[in-house]
């Protein structure tokens, strides 16, 4: 590494972390003084409130962060005209830009790893602070399809990883055959054990004079092996999130029992895709910078920066919104938009520089 990318991280790093900071404290400190009312008195709970919420917000400020320390750090350069030094000692543009990228891309690496952890449920973690629910967490009346069975529990623990109430319809040619009922169930090695089990069966073919329901009793029956009980937790929420694990999970179970998947395709595109929206605003960012101080217009241009920057991010959190609502194809509304403005980001570049 270059005397000169050593000093280019060395002065963006700085900014970046100035930049993240005030925003955590921003958002962060505006939350707890607007929730400050509803949170419980105990001190740890208040502590754990504000970690939840620093991680859930590290999602929105880091990427923003990126980008508004890469503007800072290139109106200092220009007002100290350490850009015509740059380029006087023969660095080119790429050479200036490029490492501000890499750390920018493995610095989004770092935070989709985050999302892989519990830490990816800080938002649902801090709203059961909020409301009280820390220390309980319960689901009631789901019901769902696995292979083909049609599954209800009354009531789902996903903590404890139990479930109350089991019912269990084996369905066959759009017939019930047979009906598994049961007080109680857990998970546990990757399969859901249901306990004191009673079995109905209904014979294939009904006659008068043979026909009769079949009833046995199991200790132990096992069925829905790999539906965690985070998933079951998450899919029937009206605002969810997912760990990039449990997402894919979720997408690869729920994909084989023909069930439609737009939300977690959703969550699983905006957590892995989307962050990068920024790597090319950083590229015109600094394309659009002038080397020279007196013909350059240090307050429209940080103004023009910031406001694209805000467009950009809220045009694809919209597109999110709207394809986790279901309203579009999160191929179209995610993956296709970001694409596009790859491409369009590579030709604006090229133009600019006259390739």
């Amino acid at each position: 590494m270059s005397i000169l990318t050593k000093y280019i991280l060395k002065k963006y790093l700085l900014h970046f972390t100035i930049v993240l900071m005030s925003l955590q404290l921003f958002f962060v400190g505006m939350d707890f003084l607007q929730n400050t009312k509803n949170l419980p008195s105990s001190a740890n709970l208040q502590l754990l409130y504000l970690m939840y919420n620093s991680f859930f917000t590290l999602t929105l400020t880091l990427p923003l962060s990126l980008v508004f320390g890469w503007i800072l750090t290139l109106v200092i350069f220009v007002r100290n005209n350490e850009l015509v030094a740059f380029s006087s000692l023969g660095a080119k543009r790429f050479n200036i830009y490029f490492p501000v990228v890499l750390t920018s891309l493995g610095l989004l690496i770092v935070l989709i790893l985050i999302q892989m952890t519990p830490l990816a449920y800080s938002y649902e973690q801090k709203k059961k602070i909020l409301d009280g629910n820390y220390f309980t967490n319960t689901k009631s009346d789901i019901f769902l399809k696995y292979d083909d069975n049609f599954i209800y529990f009354k009531k789902l623990l996903p903590l404890k990883k139990e479930a109350e109430d089991i019912h269990i319809y084996r369905v066959k040619d759009k017939d019930i055959i047979e009906t598994i009922i049961a007080k109680k169930a857990y998970f546990q090695n990757d399969k859901w054990y249901v306990v004191d089990a009673k079995i109905i069966k209904k014979p294939s073919k009904l006659t008068f004079e043979d026909s009769k329901l079949e009833v046995r009793h199991e200790k132990f029956l096992n069925t829905l092996d790999g539906f965690k009980p985070k998933i079951l937790d998450n899919v029937y929420e009206e605002r969810s999130t997912f760990s990039i694990l449990d997402a894919i999970s979720a997408f690869d179970l729920f994909s084989k029992q023909d069930v439609n998947t737009s939300k977690i395709r959703s969550a699983i595109y905006y957590e892995l895709v989307i962050p990068f929206f920024i790597l090319p605003l950083i590229m015109l960012i600094f394309v659009f910078t002038s080397y020279n101080r007196r013909f350059f217009n240090i307050g429209s241009f940080t103004s023009f920066s910031i406001f694209a920057t805000l467009v950009i991010w809220g045009v694809f959190f919209m597109l999110h919104k709207f394809s986790n609502s279901g309203v579009l194809i999160p191929e179209f509304s995610l993956l296709l938009p970001m694409f596009t403005w790859f491409i369009i980001s590579y030709f604006i570049y090229r133009k600019k520089n006259g390739i």
